[in-house]
């Protein structure tokens, strides 16, 4: 058995993760084998102690943070089992622990030619923290969250037992289902009878009618078991990657470029035929942040210049199977955006990895610069973190809700900054306090957007999962009924509820 390591300042790293929050724990065990995960698994029972399982704590909702017992730390179970390639359709699979990162995973399918669109911001991100969160991103527009790509898991249950589900296998019948572990034991029960928002969500358990039961295990954020290998689809590679950064004179020119880039009709333009794979957006304050981090902050230098006069950009990124095909793509969607106000001289195009570099760094430098000046602001009051949304609403309500955000923090005074992926009607308002009564106030707003949202058919959580810090905005959506049956499934599994508590609920 791996060693069991008590909790000593030395592994004070492991009691946080990117939230900043900070729990507490008697000890950390740091698996390299399945077996390994259930020996600590039955040690924990031995021992009446409690389960964390993290990964490369990259999540920012506190889903890593132990709440005392036993850290199961799966950072060293980072093997890729194996892949493959199917020469005749181009299209391939990849077996992982779910230490593995991002990262490595894309490097091993680039070398068949191969991709794994899932996108996270994070590419340290882990496999495993990936799939227990549903984790998506900027491609997810085009290609969809993880539960996509996943084709078969393995996973250890609270009383060391396991489960093997390859997805088309295991299917519910109706609500209810039944699925048998490696020893014969039967678990069955109901599904939950809520219904899932028809947004981009990763708010609490997935279900649905008939559902393939692997997809209740994707974003269940560890509270039905612990992932110990995964099975990836990948596909071929783009054979051509091109990126167009525009910037905008005004906000609402910025929401009809996302329309129309979306492949939607607004007032006199014609949809475009050939649709981005992705679409980000960044509003006047965030480039007004970049640009003063750019003076201010040596790490900012690779950004491009940002002339005075834009306001607010929108980024879109195609694949396609030539850079002839992609040139006329992003010149047919530049003809009505040229028409909103976006200039071939001062547009960003991108056709090389070399020229994609810079572009993408600008992607990813809103919430760098936000947590850099977060961090500044907790020296003198280290109560303070940024409040970040992470929710999504149905196309006919982009503009209502970008309106309802203005609104709100105009009134407020608030600092803050407005990014992220707007193709999915998706985007990140992250308030900046600048001492607690800010701190106060931001939360109080956030309760008030995450009910209207829940109100128009949307979902508290986008991509980031409940965590522990969102479990109050869970209940909002699904109610005291919608909890209980999550509970009541969720007992199936671990009856003593021994697994990452206080994620969810």
């Amino acid at each position: 058995m791996t060693a069991i390591i008590p909790c000593t300042s030395e592994y004070d790293d492991y009691l946080r993760d990117e939230s900043r929050l900070i729990g507490s724990a008697e000890a950390i065990v740091f698996p390299t084998s399945e077996q390994e995960v259930i020996e600590a698994v039955k040690y924990a029972r031995e021992h009446n102690m409690s389960i964390t399982t993290q990964g490369a704590r990259t999540g920012i909702v506190a889903g890593a943070v132990p709440n005392g017992g036993l850290v199961i730390n799966l950072s060293r179970m980072k093997s890729i089992c194996g892949i493959h390639l199917d020469e005749k359709t181009g299209e391939g699979s990849i077996v992982v622990q779910p230490g593995t990162l991002l990262a490595e995973v894309r490097d091993v399918a680039a070398k068949q030619n191969l991709f794994f669109p899932p996108d996270p911001t994070e590419t340290s991100a882990s496999i495993g923290g990936m799939v227990a969160s549903n984790a998506s991103g900027a491609l997810t527009f085009h290609y969809g969250p993880t539960r996509n790509w996943v084709e078969s898991l393995r996973i250890v249950l609270a009383d060391g037992d396991t489960i093997s589900l390859l997805r088309g296998e295991c299917i519910a019948r109706g609500r209810s289902f039944s699925i048998t572990t490696t020893s014969g034991r039967v678990i069955s029960g109901d599904l939950p009878d809520y219904t899932q928002p028809d947004v981009k969500s990763a708010a609490g358990y997935y279900v649905s009618d008939d559902m393939d039961l692997i997809d209740l295990m994707i974003g269940m954020e560890g509270t039905l078991g612990i992932i110990t290998e995964i099975w990836l689809k990948l596909i071929p590679a783009p054979r051509a990657i091109n990126a167009l950064t525009v910037f905008l004179p005004s906000e609402e020119a910025a929401l009809k470029s996302v329309r129309i880039l979306r492949g939607e009709s607004v007032d006199n333009f014609d949809p475009i035929s050939f649709k981005p794979v992705g679409i980000e957006y960044f509003n006047s304050d965030a480039l007004n942040l970049l640009r003063r981090m750019k003076g201010e902050n040596s790490a900012f230098e690779k950004i491009p210049a940002l002339k005075p006069g834009f306001h607010t950009a929108v980024y879109a990124e195609f694949h396609g199977s030539s850079d002839e095909e992609l040139e006329e793509a992003v010149m047919a969607a530049m003809e009505p955006l040229a028409e909103l106000g976006a200039s071939d001289e001062d547009a960003w195009f991108a056709t090389t990895l070399r020229e994609l570099e810079p572009i993408k760094a600008f992607r990813h430098a809103v919430p760098e610069a936000v947590n850099l000046l977060i961090d500044k602001r907790k020296h003198r009051c280290p109560d303070i973190t940024k409040l970040g949304t992470d929710m999504s609403v149905p196309d006919e309500y982009l503009e209502d809700v970008i309106a309802m955000y203005n609104h709100d923090l105009k009134k407020s005074g608030l600092e803050s900054v407005i990014f992220g992926h707007i193709g999915n009607n998706h985007v990140h308002v992250n308030i900046l306090p600048r001492d607690m009564d800010d701190y106060s106030c931001g939360k109080s707003l956030y309760m008030d957007w995450a009910k209207r949202v829940v109100e128009l058919g949307g979902s508290v959580s986008a991509e980031h999962g409940i965590g522990k810090i969102k479990a109050p905005f869970l209940r909002m959506m699904y109610g005291d009924e919608g909890i209980s049956q999550m509970r009541s499934l969720r007992s199936l599994f671990d009856p003593e509820l021994m697994l990452n508590r206080g994620n969810l609920f």
